[in-house]
């Protein structure tokens, strides 16, 4: 029962909470919307595919590094110089915006890979359904609103479901850009199970708070499997 009264803990399981659901929707948003420019041809759209999927292959710790020295940085960051352009000052985001920050840099990384999920269940979205709909005055909105979203619904889930469980042991971005704080603000599951074990040593109460971590982890792998069974009966198909 100390484990689950002990309030820095109920802290970093509201942080967990919060920052997985930011980052999830921001990175679906952003890979939806990539997979919508490339799903059409244009001239270098390999090129383009595999810029937009290289984050995701970048290693935590040197993504996060890069992004703290070369775009949050107030001084030499592309952001601080881009806040400093428009009036608004250097801004360093890291110290005045740490949750927004780990946020932003997440979401990044993992936009790729709902990029590459969401891609593929565009291109299984049948073509004669989209002729069919132009032919009967559809634009493209309306197609994508009423056909494409409830085909791509399975794969949607799908996406939320691995971010989740990726997300929810977030600890490279933590760890470099902000170690947790301040006041534990940015202190997810998986790094205050980290502090308790290597900073406090105390092993005993580090094993009790990665036990709750592992059963919240399985409680997402659960449906996680239940979506993927479906997907592989219907085919992709909503």
């Amino acid at each position: 029962m100390g484990a689950v009264a002990d309030p820095v803990f109920l802290k970093a399981i509201a942080n967990t909470a919060g920052m997985t659901l930011s980052i999830v929707a921001g990175a679906i948003v952003i890979g939806t919307l990539l997979a919508l420019g490339l799903q059409r041809n244009f001239l270098g759209r390999g090129i383009a595919r595999t810029l937009a999927i290289t984050p995701f292959f970048v290693m935590p710790v040197a993504a996060a590094l890069f992004w703290k020295a070369g775009l949050f940085d107030p001084t030499f960051g592309l952001l601080g110089w881009s806040t400093a352009a428009l009036g608004l000052g250097k801004i360093n985001w890291v110290s005045e915006y740490p949750r927004l920050s780990i946020i932003i840099l997440t979401a990044w990384q993992w936009s790729s890979f709902a990029l590459l999920i969401l891609l593929a269940g565009m291109q299984s979205f049948p073509v004669e359904v989209t002729e069919a709909a132009a032919i009967d005055g559809a634009g493209r909105w309306l197609t994508f609103r009423r056909l494409m979203l409830p085909h791509l619904r399975p794969f949607f889930e799908l996406t939320a479901l691995l971010a989740s469980m990726y997300v929810l042991e977030n600890f490279a971005a933590i760890a470099t850009l902000t170690a947790g704080g301040p006041a534990y603000a940015t202190t997810n599951l998986s790094y205050y199970v980290y502090l308790e074990a290597f900073s406090a040593f105390d092993l005993g109460q580090a094993s009790a708070y990665g036990i709750i971590s592992l059963a919240i982890a399985i409680a997402l792998v659960m449906p996680m499997l239940k979506v993927v069974a479906g997907i592989f009966r219907t085919g992709g198909r909503a």
